[in-house]
């Protein structure tokens, strides 16, 4: 498959949870340099994220529901830096938010009318996938289409597990702050994949480790 070099690039706690509210006490900025110094200029983050941080949790509703029932894309912009957003059924709205370079993942249940939207703001999109995302697809075209050679996954636990399950994560930076969270129910590293008699743990290579003063952790892991 020729797909993005992928990083998937997180700050958890102790404990593994990566609740932003909670990591963002416990860490400083090593996050976002070393982000930086991965070389991955595009970025992708799922639904729930873009809602928090970006969109707020209001969404577009079409007139005329019902998909497009075939595979799509639409070039807005031509960038290496795309700020990627994975979002099936198509709701998130894009009203106040700065929408250069942004494009949008969804499936084919998207509806015309959400298409045509994401085209009036000026939003790249990459539509495939007839049940949910097919996200191999969605990167084979996202490096044939776009030009992206490297992308990192920033988001939460569900958005990694989609990327782990599919197998496109080629490597795992994990950066580990000085806390421990606890709580019931908060988002872990990877989440969401389904257990049945055939799982088997994730092996990893480990690569390269650093420690900063502030005692967070850096770790890198290749993809066996």
């Amino acid at each position: 498959m020729d797909r993005p070099y992928i990083v998937c690039h997180m700050m958890q706690s102790v404990d593994g949870r990566v609740a932003c509210d909670m990591v963002d006490k416990i860490s400083g900025d090593e996050y976002y340099d070393a982000l930086e110094s991965l070389n991955c200029p595009s970025h992708v983050e799922g639904k729930h994220s873009y809602q928090i941080h970006y969109c707020g949790f209001e969404e577009f509703k079409p007139q005329h529901p019902g998909g497009i029932d075939k595979e799509q894309w639409h070039r807005a912009s031509q960038t290496n830096a795309y700020s990627i957003s994975v979002d099936t059924k198509g709701v998130l709205l894009w009203e106040n938010t700065d929408n250069d370079n942004r494009l949008c993942i969804v499936s084919e249940k998207t509806s015309p009318e959400y298409l045509a939207y994401l085209e009036q703001k000026g939003i790249s999109y990459i539509a495939t996938g007839k049940n949910g995302i097919n996200l191999p697809r969605a990167m084979e075209i996202l490096r044939d289409k776009f030009g992206v050679e490297r992308l990192a996954v920033v988001g939460g636990g569900k958005i990694n597990g989609a990327f782990l399950s599919a197998g496109l994560i080629d490597e795992l930076s994990a950066m580990i702050a000085p806390g421990i969270d606890g709580r019931i129910g908060q988002p872990a590293l990877f989440d969401g994949i389904k257990d049945d008699e055939r799982f088997m743990p994730e092996k990893i290579n480990l690569k390269e480790v650093k420690a900063f003063s502030n005692g967070v952790i850096w770790t890198r892991y290749d993809f066996i």
